[in-house]
């Protein structure tokens, strides 16, 4: 089918959408039911409506647009919600492409079998609590305990978070009751690294996304005065973190290369330049396309970390903050993304996906297909995040051809 999206207004949406939520920083700031995120919310909601979609949202805040048609659900999107201090491209490629497909069908009046949904899934970065809240109450996946216990990244209760919404735990809990059935779910997003750009290829078919272990970890010993303890009768938490940082590295590093773990956020306590701290806690993730890598690691990273506790006199401990498993995309979901890429005359290359996504979650109830776009330089999560506007256009364009091959 000889159909093409139009790009300048798929820029000028994006663009329109990256003025809520800028921040001091130069970045955006659009966490999920934020002041920004709600004015987003609003904003989207008239985009699709506009468009001439059947508009709902659930009570988990997912917004959708949708088209008439008989049979299960050919459904594309991504999220809106943003990092702290993020870049303008994660996230709203994937929903605004698929909202530009969605208008490009309506436009020509293309006949289609199956009824097309674009969607928008709340919190996926994880801001609030745990990874991916809004597929996952999608799925009837969530946990009540989860949502009343829930601490944001904040430091805010989420029970604090949901008065300013319309939200409640009810609401979110029952938010899987009127989903659809889907055939397949698709995803358009910036590929968050360096691959593409490497290889000079403008599009990325992945065939598997990493699982992720999410910890908050403390190593525990006994503050002290900086100027009169001696180093070898110091129980220094900090020295624990920073020793388990490096080996756990190192043994990633030879062991296990391709796969990763990092330390992103520290507070050590008491926090005074003349004093041993007594109190080091720390995120803790790692990630692999490997089931049974994540397992092998888990059991390492736990044993090194209560060695080098032992070893220095310190406590340690850990508490899981989220999990999710590898999967891989579906097979005819792939071979279709080729057979499009060769018609468009786009190259193109298979590779896994080291970030998670909302397609993930889906993958548990329906088919899915991921097309990468390339990140200039490798860029994500940053206000420096950028995107060559061709790629974009050779991506949705793709998504285009893809979604309609599905729905007829």
């Amino acid at each position: 089918m000889d159909i093409r999206i139009n790009l300048n207004r798929l820029k000028e949406d994006i663009e329109s959408l990256s003025q809520i939520g800028r921040d001091p920083n130069g970045g955006i700031t659009r966490p999920s039911f934020s002041r920004a995120d709600l004015e987003a919310r609003e904003w989207l909601k008239e985009k699709i409506k506009a468009v001439g979609l059947s508009l709902r949202q659930d009570g988990a805040g997912n917004i959708f647009g949708r088209t008439d048609g008989e049979g299960k659900t050919i459904m594309a999107g991504s999220h809106i919600d943003t990092v702290i201090n993020g870049g303008m491209f994660d996230g709203s490629v994937g929903v605004l492409s698929a909202l530009e497909c969605l208008r490009r069908i309506k436009e020509e009046e293309l006949e289609v079998s199956k009824p097309l949904e674009v969607a928008a899934f709340t919190d996926e970065e994880g801001n609030l609590v745990g990874d991916f809240l809004g597929s996952r109450a999608f799925l009837g996946q969530v946990k009540r305990e989860i949502l009343e216990k829930g601490i944001t990244q904040f430091g805010t209760p989420f029970e604090k978070i949901l008065e300013g919404t319309e939200f409640t735990y009810d609401t979110i809990m029952s938010a899987h009751e009127h989903r659809p059935d889907i055939e397949a779910f698709l995803e358009i997003h910036i590929e968050q690294g360096p691959v593409l750009e490497t290889e000079n290829k403008p599009i990325g078919i992945v065939d598997c996304i990493a699982g992720k272990n999410y910890r908050w970890c403390s190593f525990l010993g006994r503050t002290s005065h900086a100027g009169t303890t001696p180093l070898e009768l110091r129980h220094d938490a900090f020295l624990g973190l920073a020793d388990f940082a490096l080996k756990s590295t190192q043994h990633v590093a030879t062991k296990h290369y391709g796969n990763m773990v990092t330390v992103g956020k520290i507070d050590v306590m008491p926090g005074a330049f003349n004093i041993v701290p007594g109190q080091a806690d720390f995120s803790f993730e790692f990630r692999s396309t490997s089931k049974e890598t994540l397992e092998e690691l888990e059991k390492y990273f736990l044993a090194l970390a209560e060695d080098i506790a032992s070893t220095r006199g310190l406590k340690f401990t850990s508490k899981i903050l989220d999990k999710t498993d590898p999967v891989n995309t579906s097979p005819r979901i792939i071979d279709l993304i080729k057979e499009e890429c060769q018609k468009l005359g786009y190259p193109s290359i298979v590779l896994p996906s080291g970030a998670g996504h909302d397609s993930q979650v889906i993958a548990s109830i329906a088919e899915v297909g991921m097309i990468f776009i390339p990140s200039i330089d490798g860029i994500s999560h940053s206000p420096l995040e950028q995107i060559k506007w061709e790629d974009l256009e050779k991506g949705a364009n793709l998504l285009l051809q893809v979604i309609m091959r599905l729905a007829t």
